[in-house]
């Protein structure tokens, strides 16, 4: 599904990005449709609020899947120029009304850990989907509002069967955010695919579909 300010959904009619926001979201999705329990699993951003819903309702949340997900302080080694250009308060404000191609080629690029996988269709989509009316404001709006870091430190209240997938060449959050991951959420399983970026679903989906089937057949744990 598309959050708010994403893909096809469009802004949020309040223009609240909050973390809190988009965990009543995604519980609101599951409420429409009759859903009680769920595997949840998010990519970035999506993953920090998988996480955050999973804290929130740990009732509902049979599984948690985490592909480099945000929630740690970013010590990123490269941000993509799309996100450099959001953070700019004047740039910001211009990329609202003026988004060149180039600009979402390069940012898809540095995502990638192998740039080369990244075609021009690819970046058709991402430019098209980018161009949704709302979702360029929303993005800097977003930015602005998740300047205050989600509840990391409650992460070890998790008990719910976790399992994190990381890009070992993800330079927007660096390897080390997984190994915290792993260290603070109890019983968590770590898959990390060296020559992949942030995106590592997008970039080789065969490779890392495999250990989320496997995670997802195991026995479910005595809760």
């Amino acid at each position: 599904m598309d959050l708010p300010g994403f893909g096809l959904t469009g802004p949020d009619q309040h223009d609240d990005y909050s973390i809190a926001n988009y965990v009543r979201f995604v519980r609101a999705v599951l409420d429409s449709l009759h859903v009680t329990r769920a595997v949840l699993a998010g990519n970035s951003l999506g993953g920090a609020i998988a996480w955050s819903v999973a804290l929130d309702d740990p009732a509902r949340v049979a599984r948690l899947v985490l592909v480099d997900a945000a929630g740690y302080p970013m010590h990123p080694t490269s941000v993509p120029i799309g996100l450099r250009i959001a953070r700019s308060s004047v740039l910001g404000w211009l990329a609202r009304y003026s988004l060149p191609r180039s600009v979402v080629e390069s940012s898809v690029r540095n995502v990638f850990g192998d740039p080369s996988k990244v075609t021009p269709e690819l970046v058709d989509r991402y430019y098209d989907l980018a161009l949704r009316a709302g979702n360029r404001k929303a993005l800097v709006a977003r930015l602005k509002q998740l300047l205050d870091e989600p509840q990391v430190v409650r992460l070890r209240e998790l008990h719910v069967p976790t399992l994190i997938m990381w890009g070992g060449n993800d330079r927007l959050f660096p390897l080390d955010n997984a190994e915290r991951f792993h260290q603070d959420i109890a019983g968590s399983r770590l898959v990390v695919f060296a020559a992949l970026g942030h995106v590592p679903q997008e970039e080789d989906p065969k490779a890392t579909v495999r250990p989320l089937q496997s995670f997802l057949s195991d026995a479910p744990s005595p809760r």
